[in-house]
């Protein structure tokens, strides 16, 4: 993305000073950040941060770009304000150890800060200054605008047992070339960036089997046994036996599932008593914040065994710009 980024010298600087001290369980002193661990950091050295702002302005010049390609081609196209949907951070402030929180929403799940607003009629509607111009063309002008505007749509050869494919901007239409002029090259996709995301992602993997947090899920689980849950091997297991249940009933009504649904209350009810017995015992084992440093004493290795990938990663997005 179109971001302000530090040179690969001051990069590489900052790494060699987080791969030289080792963290302590206590991030020397505090509680640890998982916005501050060795690859977030790393990472934001690339990308520059980002924020609703930057977002919001990235997205009034995609839009004023595709407006001038869809012109190119022959037809009117007004801007869209993609913001419409964003709302005030404090409203939808994700707060999962404050027990006042979770008391309310659990895991946030079936309920979410904002959700409510956004069930309430007419809330957040998507407004769409193109529609009424697009519904006065033909049957066969519309697709052609469509196909203009984010490309065609992929063939069956193309697409993936799972209904996925590869996303090519050059094949995106307007937004695609739109996207990619404002935001750039995504290092991520590219293929030979390929084995080293699937090195992270096996990272985050290990983190579960590193014997400090097979000991911790053993005391929380013997933790949510005691409270009555005793189904549970881990903070994560919980999690995803109980959104496998969620999707459960999503599937079950393929015509869709209102939020006033009483198998969905149902879940929302039981899901908040798991989540608050979760926290108690999370805060009983210090389990949160151990899986910190566990991910934090990887992610410095990590650092360490793959310092010429990343620093090539770290290039390749520099470069892009």
């Amino acid at each position: 993305m179109s971001r302000a980024l530090i040179g690969v010298a001051t990069a590489t600087i900052l790494l060699a000073s987080l791969t030289a001290c080792s963290t302590g369980a206590d991030g020397g002193g505090g509680k640890l950040d998982p916005a501050k661990s060795p690859l977030t950091t790393y990472f934001d050295a690339i990308y520059g941060g980002y924020d609703e702002d930057t977002f919001a302005a990235e997205q009034v010049l995609i839009e004023e770009k595709v407006a001038a390609c869809m012109s190119d081609e022959g037809f009117e196209y007004i801007p869209v304000d993609q913001t419409q949907y964003q709302s005030s951070g404090s409203a939808n402030e994700w707060k999962p150890d404050d027990e006042e929180w979770v008391a309310q929403y659990g895991w946030g799940y079936v309920n979410s800060p904002g959700m409510e607003a956004a069930n309430e009629p007419d809330a957040n509607t998507f407004v769409d200054p193109n529609q009424d111009y697009v519904t006065g063309l033909s049957e066969t002008e519309q697709a052609a605008f469509y196909e203009t505007l984010y490309g065609p749509s992929p063939s069956e050869e193309e697409l993936a047992e799972d209904g996925s494919y590869e996303y090519n901007w050059e094949d995106g239409g307007c937004y695609g070339a739109a996207q990619h002029e404002v935001q750039g090259d995504n290092a991520w996709d590219d293929e030979k960036n390929k084995p080293l995301i699937e090195k992270m992602n096996k990272l985050y993997e290990d983190t579960q089997k590193d014997p400090r947090m097979v000991e911790a899920n053993a005391k929380w689980a013997s933790c949510m046994a005691d409270a009555g849950y005793a189904d549970y091997e881990s903070p994560q297991d919980a999690q995803e036996k109980f959104s496998n249940e969620i999707n459960a009933v999503y599937e079950s009504a393929p015509e869709g599932v209102q939020p006033d649904d009483p198998k969905l209350k149902e879940l929302g009810a039981r899901e908040i008593e798991i989540a608050l017995a979760d926290l108690a015992c999370a805060k009983e084992t210090d389990i949160r914040q151990l899986a910190l440093k566990v991910q934090f004493d990887l992610e410095e290795q990590f650092i360490k065994d793959n310092k010429a990938e990343l620093d090539a990663l770290l290039a390749d997005a520099e470069q892009s710009k």
